[in-house]
């Protein structure tokens, strides 16, 4: 059963029904230590939050910026915002000063949240750039705060402002006058090119979003779910409220790096994803099995071959499978596939929603074939996450995005381009009516800015039409599909393709440089430093090899011709990766631009 009405009484409708049972698990800021919450408990602080905000002088749709990772704290102020009707304004917890600046002033937040030191930091600096913002709040006990920082206030401190409930009145009559337009979030995407432009997304729209994807995601209140991605990354945001809305406990994982070790302690049933945690686990699988002796390797392959033909060959197109393959499936399901689940901390599986880059092909058969259940979608910020995915238990084909929801009319234009309507597309981009008006056609079509086409009711993707790359040839490149079959390489940690009005595609190629030195000191290959492990003609020789090994099934003109190992990652910092982890071509192109230019000298 789901509870789905607007989110200023959605926690308290929750707690009626489902009372003391838990709802949030987390650990404290720099603890090691699983502490829980139930929905009673969830209701009272959320309630304290909305009196205090209102004690601060918080209006109706006013601008309330999150700037934190995932906390405990964090749901708490978007509920308690939603509850006197604020609008909450999430920054990822990465963000540079420039970027939060350029946020703050733009919905002129007046009162910022944020998580820890490094946030609280950067927010300390920028305050004086910022004419809108008047108040600070920490939610991390552990921070320092500058000295005699009239601004800024823990989180502890905040919520004695609501302290039995002094505003609850006011705070009952504000949610009695809540609408379905009212705004829920404004969240600003990264966006490769680096501009930034703030999404509105309504309650009307998480209302449909929550309808229609209850109607085909199988997620219920038995579910156990890890909260990975940021809560300010619109896929995580959509799934964790769905997850909410049908009584499932949320574990709230604050640092990601710890992902794997989280896992294996909460052993969860559900977890969305980016494609790039999973093949981070084939490239670990596959490199274990690598290390085996030739009769677990031997094992290993029949088992993955069994485990496609009954999990992809037949379950996947709807067919039964005979007899003894079902005999052979349980057989290395229990002796094969459950040690991996386990190892990985998985082995409750239920169900993993996957989106926010394409899905390489051999990952996601591996991932189906050793028995969990990746559910592959599509979505934008604009459409509020899901636009259509794979559906639980039902047909579906690899490499396809599933789908579309009952909610969204997908519509192929001009150029293939995916165009969107319906009820859980977004009225359009905060203070930027040009925009808004060039995003939608006169038939009310969202312009997605993606290629793709329908077959079999399902959709694929073929490319984003603005990373189309034109080789001087007069070929049409499409490098997020290269990038993917590359980054299956254990090697491989980060690549970016560059053919755009070059005679040839080449590639530049940060390394796993873990691997890469194990593989040097095997085969006697001194060890100086990252850049002479780039230089050395034995990796050059070995990462060719590799790299003519996975781009068998490409066509010609679509082949790196020559790439250029590199010595440091590309970061957040250096401009060069966005918040969400995507590359900016066009900061790569400067940055190494000697590099790029060596690749095509004669």
């Amino acid at each position: 059963m789901q509870t789905n009405c607007h989110f200023s009484v959605f926690v308290h409708e929750q707690a009626k029904i489902l009372g003391d049972k838990p709802v949030l698990t987390y650990r404290d800021f720099g603890s090691r230590e699983w502490k829980s919450v139930s929905w009673n408990q969830f209701s009272g602080i959320v309630k304290q939050v909305s009196s205090a905000l209102l004690n601060l002088g918080v209006k109706v749709q006013e601008n309330i910026g999150v700037f934190s990772q995932n906390a405990v704290q964090y749901l708490y102020t978007d509920f308690g915002a939603f509850g006197v009707r604020a609008v909450t304004v999430p920054f990822y917890a990465t963000s540079s000063e420039e970027q939060i600046r350029f946020m703050i002033a733009d919905a002129e937040v007046r009162i910022l949240f944020v998580g820890e030191q490094e946030q609280y930091d950067k927010a300390h600096r920028i305050f004086p750039q910022c004419p809108s913002l008047e108040r600070i709040i920490i939610y991390d006990k552990a921070v320092n705060m500058a000295p005699g920082d009239p601004n800024a206030i823990y989180f502890d401190e905040f919520l004695k402002l609501g302290e039995n409930l002094p505003r609850q009145t006011e705070v009952e009559k504000r949610c009695q006058e809540a609408t379905m337009d009212d705004i829920a979030n404004i969240l600003y995407t990264s966006g490769t090119t680096g501009d930034s432009k703030g999404v509105i997304l309504t309650h009307g729209q998480y209302h449909a979003a929550m309808e229609a994807n209850h109607k085909t995601v199988p997620v219920d209140e038995k579910d156990v779910v890890m909260n990975f991605l940021p809560y300010t990354h619109v896929f995580e945001r959509g799934w964790a409220i769905l997850c909410l809305t049908v009584g499932a406990r949320l574990v709230i994982n604050t640092y990601p790096k710890e992902i794997q070790e989280t896992l294996r302690e909460i052993h969860p049933t559900c977890m969305s994803s980016v494609p790039r945690f999973w093949e981070k686990v084939f490239v670990g699988v596959k490199a274990k099995v690598e290390k085996s002796s030739g009769a677990k390797r031997a094992l290993f392959n029949k088992a993955l071959s069994v485990g496609r033909r009954y999990n992809v060959e037949y379950l996947s197109n709807g067919r039964r499978p005979p007899l003894h393959l079902q005999l052979e499936y349980t057989f290395f399901n229990k002796t094969v596939f459950s040690l991996i689940r386990k190892e990985l901390g998985l082995e409750n599986a239920h169900f993993f929603p996957t989106a926010g880059a394409t899905v390489s092909p051999e990952v996601e058969e591996f991932v189906h074939s050793i028995g969990i259940g990746m559910m592959v979608g599509y979505g934008l910020t604009e459409s509020l996450a899901t636009v259509s995915h794979d559906h639980y238990n039902a047909p579906y084909t690899i490499g396809s995005v599933g789908r579309p929801l009952d909610s969204v009319e997908v519509k192929i234009g001009e150029n293939d381009e995916i165009l969107l309507r319906g009820a859980t597309i977004t009225k359009g981009y905060y203070k930027r009516e040009a925009l808004t008006a060039a995003a939608f056609d006169e038939d009310g079509f969202f312009h997605t800015g993606d290629a793709g086409y329908m077959r079999g009711g399902e959709l694929f993707l073929k490319e984003r039409i603005k990373d189309l790359f034109k080789t001087s040839n007069g070929k049409y490149i499409a490098p997020q599909m290269i990038e993917s079959k590359l980054l299956v390489d254990k090697f491989v940690e980060q690549i970016a393709v560059i053919a755009d009005q070059r005679k040839f595609v080449s590639a530049l190629i940060v390394p796993n440089f873990a691997l890469l030195e194990e593989y040097a000191r095997d085969n006697g290959i001194k060890v100086d430093s990252p850049e002479a492990l780039c230089r050395n003609p034995k990796v050059q020789a070995m990462m060719t090899e590799r790299m003519e090994t996975l781009q068998q099934g490409l066509a010609s003109y679509e082949r790196i011709k020559r790439f250029t190992l590199l010595p440091k990652p590309f970061s957040m910092e250096n401009g060069e990766l966005t918040n969400t982890l995507k590359i900016r071509r066009n900061v790569l192109l400067k940055n190494y631009a000697s590099e790029i230019e060596a690749m095509y000298q004669e």
